[in-house]
């Protein structure tokens, strides 16, 4: 376990920690909260042995192997498979080990090796790294890609995958959903519900930190507070300590009454009663959040819209994409940094010549109509184009053919996921806001200035701080400030949550409800998507069309998906999604593989079908050829099916042997506490080759089906 006892800590002359004290068990799956600044990833420096305590006590198990995500941006150009896989330290150690043994021609050395990687999960390790790679998201033909040839966000996706490769007995994770799109969100939940180790995840995703914790660690004002449950837990229970402050108590119920109100208005609507009834749940969230919301003592509001022209805009047949270099083979849109000049908008530079420039349409023939008061949000997977649509709309590029028609009066307000990379580094927030008044406007003097920005939190000499040296939270809020200040009518938001800790997530839900104009919003924070919008569009397949359904559905429909995705790419078909959820079906008869059982050796042929009348010697040939085509197509799969049962009876042999020296009850508690943890591992190797197990078989079965 971990026992911090009377800890504190310091950076510079901030006390980050002051006489903490809490116990961790293993196996718990922990969430650490608290304010931007609080001091949670210098908690993190201290667990992973970077930093030094500087009083009291901080006890790790010293053969715990640890995992996290390393921050720094990796500069290589190994396969993405193969920077995976050195994640996996046990493994690369055991490789270490045989490479020494055969340079020194050592042959009981070599066999001794062998064992050690076969011990390590050698056989199977490309297989688990490269289903690391799909499930964040990484197409095919991108598993073995160079990493630098990855922009920024992907290679981020890299380092995650190499943290989730090791075999590790404390996970520690800064923001693991900061690079992820909602699909890849959802796929790392159930990966990590399924880890059987110690973990601790700073995030400020509330829905992801309700699905893999139970557990919540509360770090403010230099104390640490353990309790005992999800986030939404922690919040109920802390509501229940802060109830007393009844003044910020009531100013918050008048916050939940606008609220409150705009649920009665869709609640008349009957085309949206169900998106009607998820705002409800989310309202009577809020109402337990309340307290703690107050604590954060922040808030802000959107200013009423000087006009609200309807309907806002009207898109006919319009294609979204961008204007590319002939010579440019994007696989989507152009990557990260590239020139204005690449994205076909002007400013960009003058290495091209425009005229030279040829389109590469992303989303075709979108033809939707934003209405003012509508509240949308953008679903889809990563480069299908959900912010190539916005930054249509936005005007950021133009649109490749169709119309555009814009209502008179239309004022929008745009926050992009570059945007703060667009603030000047060496300006003042003051300085930011004093520029932005004078050239869009409204102009009003230095001293209002100073109290608008006061209400986002920049106080005092905060104002001439440059915006280089402020923290993602503080550069989001000024983007914030700098949206509200413009009076839009049509907000376009594209994850704006990124850098925002709970609280002020909170607090721009909050405005998002009580805004009058129209939002559309891209983000993959569920709960931000849950409370403000009232209907989704999808953007799949080249094509964006209305989504029929509320994010439940939406993640029902992901699953679906993904499996037909697997069924096509087991028959070597090519599969394209449906925009719309399906119907259920009742579920086809389970193959013999999915009982656990098999019925058979997996590889064995299935029983040929009776034939019409005597077969040409050509035919017999023809099938001959499909079945020798099928049987090399299976071999590789055949094999690593006898691997697995090889290991899986050795798992068996070890977990019978861990049993029986429990069940002799005459070990002391520290080999006991040891044989526990082996149990752990054990049981979680053999449900991942279970699961491997079934996979294989299925795709033998259907590679034998589709030969006929």
């Amino acid at each position: 376990m971990i026992t911090l006892r009377n800890l504190t800590l310091r950076r510079g002359t901030k006390v980050v920690l002051d006489s903490a004290s809490v116990t961790l068990n293993p196996g718990e799956k922990i969430g650490l909260v608290g304010r931007n600044g609080a001091g949670k990833s210098s908690l993190f420096a201290l667990l992973a042995g970077r930093l030094q305590a500087d009083g009291g006590d901080a006890e790790i198990p010293p053969r715990w192997r640890l995992g996290e995500v390393a921050q720094n941006m990796p500069e290589t150009s190994d396969g993405a498979t193969d920077f995976v896989l050195q994640g996996d330290i046990p493994l690369m150690e055991a490789q270490a080990v045989l490479a020494a043994a055969e340079a020194s021609d050592d042959g009981n050395a070599i066999a001794d090796a062998h064992m050690g990687i076969e011990e390590a999960g050698g056989f199977d390790a490309r297989s688990r790294a490269q289903a690391l790679l799909l499930g964040l998201g990484f197409k095919v033909q991108q598993l073995d890609a160079p990493v630098n040839s990855f922009s920024g966000g992907w290679r981020m996706r890299l380092q995650l995958a190499r943290a989730l490769m090791c075999p590790a007995d404390l996970m520690l994770l800064d923001e693991p959903t900061n690079h992820l799109d909602l699909d890849a969100l959802v796929w790392l939940e159930g990966w990590l519900q399924r880890f059987t180790g110690t973990m601790i995840v700073i995030s400020h995703d509330r829905e992801f930190l309700d699905a893999i914790t139970k557990v919540t660690l509360h770090l403010d004002e230099a104390k640490l507070t353990r309790y005992g449950g999800n986030y939404t837990t922690f919040e109920e229970m802390r509501a229940e300590r802060m109830s007393q402050q009844a003044t910020a108590f009531v100013k918050q119920q008048e916050r939940i009454a606008h609220l409150q109100r705009f649920i009665d208005r869709f609640k008349a609507k009957a085309s949206k009663a169900k998106q009607a009834q998820s705002r409800v749940k989310a309202l009577d969230r809020m109402e337990k959040l309340a307290p703690v919301l107050t604590a954060s003592d922040f808030s802000f509001e959107f200013k009423e819209p000087v006009s609200l022209p309807n309907p806002m805009l009207a898109m006919r047949e319009v294609v979204c994409g961008y204007m590319v270099p002939p010579s440019a083979e994007y696989g989507g849109p152009p990557p990260e940094g590239a020139g204005g000049a690449a994205l076909g908008r002007p400013g960009g530079g003058p290495a091209e010549d425009e005229a030279a420039l040829v389109p590469k349409p992303i989303v075709h023939n979108v033809t939707r109509t934003v209405l003012a008061g509508q509240r949308i949000g953008i679903l889809g997977a990563n480069g299908q184009g959900k912010s190539t649509v916005v930054k249509t709309i936005a005007r950021e590029h133009p649109a490749l053919a169709g119309e555009i028609t814009e209502g008179k009066g239309l004022a929008i307000g745009y926050f992009a996921q570059q945007e703060m990379d667009l603030l000047h580094a060496d300006d003042a927030p003051l300085q930011h806001m004093v520029r932005l008044a004078r050239t869009v406007g409204p102009e009003a003097r230095e001293q209002e200035l100073r109290d608008f920005l006061g209400k986002f939190r920049f106080t005092g000499d905060m104002v001439q701080q440059r915006i280089g040296s402020l923290s993602g939270g503080e550069k989001a809020r000024l983007v914030l400030a700098s949206l509200v200040w413009q009076r839009p009518n049509l907000l376009l938001l594209d994850e704006p949550t990124n850098h925002l800790d709970l609280t002020t997530r909170e607090a721009l839900s909050m405005a998002l409800n009580e805004f009058e104009g129209s939002v559309m919003l891209v983000s993959h924070d569920r709960a931000l998507l849950r409370e403000v919008c009232d209907e989704f569009w999808l953007v799949t397949a080249g094509g964006l069309q209305e989504f029929d359904g509320d994010l439940d559905d939406y993640q029902r429909w992901l699953l679906e998906q993904s499996r037909a995705v697997q069924r096509a790419a087991a028959k070597g078909e090519k599969y394209t999604a449906s925009p719309r959820p399906e119907e259920p079906k009742a579920a086809p008869a389970a193959p013999a593989a999915a009982t656990g059982k098999p019925a058979g050796k997996p590889g064995a042929a299935p029983a040929p079908a009776v034939q019409q009348g005597p077969a040409r010697r050509e035919d017999k040939k023809a099938q001959a050829q499909a079945r020798a085509k099928v049987a090399e197509r299976t071999r590789p799969l055949r094999i690593e099916i006898e691997q697995i049962d090889k290991r899986m009876a050795a798992l068996a042999k070890e977990r019978t042997q861990c049993e029986a020296q429990l069940a002799a009850g005459t070990l002391p508690g520290s080999e006991i506490a040891e044989l526990g943890r082996k149990l752990n591992h054990i049981n979680a190797e053999v449900t991942m080759l279970e699961e491997r197990w079934l996979e294989l078989s299925s795709e033998i079965e259907s590679l034998q089906a589709a030969a006929g």
